[in-house]
């Protein structure tokens, strides 16, 4: 039985992006993230696919575990680093590199008393103004870092872009020369660049960068998309048309008679909805394929179902093929039409999704 909606992953497009990142920071090394599952894509097949990056790196010890129980043997970074004692002893069980950002973390590894058993990452907060330490309290840190009994040395260095997609906001290189004046006396692995960083600013290249969006072919700008930057789009989300009637002028379609029709006109019916992670809130006439033509949105997203304006299409039938994004219709264009972005799209998509590798 085929499936009522489904996405397709092309695996060969990750490796197209990792290449294109590699070609973007030729002299960086590359920590793939694959937090979020995968950004929705499945963690385990996307770190398969992406077997010869650097490292990976998640948000959460248990998404490190998952890839390490998988066999994955790349370095991982953990973004959030751990909050207890307890998570230390996972972190050197499955030889995990947090991500410090905190002085109650700081004393928890004060505390341990195993020999250079834990690389780690030390963040420093330039703008972002979420997790890592201020530029006043960088050196007291590092110092108190160095005497970590734990602690490989030398401790690696980053920071995060907090508005990179906006390549005219200066506050990006502001954030760059903070970072470069406060590390700038000491020794350790750099990392900077998220994916917006490694494609519109090169200063911020450094040892390590950190693809995450762009991996999946979608672009972090909101003036563009992946494929307009070289990138070749992962998922594709498709489903089919399960009736298609007429209606009439004043009639009205789907929860709260939002969308009123003004002349008669074949409707379409989408086994897709919300259920399924397409958009709650798309607007009217965002766009959506049928037979590989475009037809507008109307209504309101069900949980189960969308409607389409059919009247460009008069053939359309029950079983015909739709994309809800892939080729001929960028995921950028419909987070737009749902005023949301890419991102939130793809790590929606829910189970019931069945997924099929290309």
């Amino acid at each position: 039985m085929s499936p009522a909606a489904y996405a397709v992953l092309d695996l060969d497009a990750v490796q197209h992006n990792l290449a294109k990142v590699r070609s973007c920071a030729p002299g960086a090394k590359v920590m793939a993230l694959v937090k979020a599952n995968g950004y929705g894509h499945g963690m385990l097949r996307i770190a398969e696919a992406l077997h010869n990056t650097d490292a990976f790196a998640v948000a959460r010890a248990d998404e490190g575990i998952r890839l390490r129980k998988a066999g994955l043997k790349n370095r991982i970074a953990v973004l959030e680093g751990f909050i207890c004692a307890a998570e230390v002893n996972d972190l050197l069980e499955y030889q995990l590199e947090p991500v410090l950002h905190s002085f109650s973390q700081l004393e928890i590894l004060e505390a341990r008393k195993e020999q250079e058993a834990l690389t780690v990452w030390l963040k420093i907060d330039t703008g972002m103004n979420r997790l890592g330490f201020k530029a006043k309290d960088f050196s007291a840190v590092y110092e108190r870092l160095k005497r970590c009994a734990i602690v490989r040395q030398p401790v690696n260095l980053m920071t995060h872009l907090a508005n990179a997609d906006d390549k005219n906001d200066d506050m990006t290189l502001k954030q760059i020369l903070q970072f470069n004046q406060t590390v700038a006396a000491y020794p350790g692995q750099r990392s900077i660049a998220n994916s917006a960083g490694i494609l519109g600013w090169p200063q911020s290249l450094t040892d390590w960068v950190r693809p995450g969006v762009m991996l999946y072919g979608i672009s972090p700008f909101p003036d563009s998309t992946g494929q307009e930057l070289g990138l070749k789009p992962v998922m594709s989300l498709h489903s089919r048309l399960i009736a298609v009637k007429q209606i009439e002028a004043g009639e009205t379609v789907g929860y709260g008679g939002r969308w009123m029709c003004d002349k008669s006109t074949a409707l379409g019916v989408v086994a897709i909805g919300y259920g399924d992670g397409y958009p709650r809130y798309a607007n009217t006439g965002t766009p959506v394929l049928v037979n590989g033509k475009r037809v507008p949105l109307i209504g309101r997203v069900s949980m189960d179902m969308i409607t389409v304006d059919l009247a460009t299409q008069p053939d359309a039938k029950p079983g015909d093929k739709v994309t809800l994004w892939g080729e001929g219709l960028p995921v950028e264009e419909i987070a737009l039409g749902a005023e949301t972005i890419p991102y939130a799209l793809v790590c929606g998509i829910t189970q019931r999704v069945q997924i099929i590798e290309n």
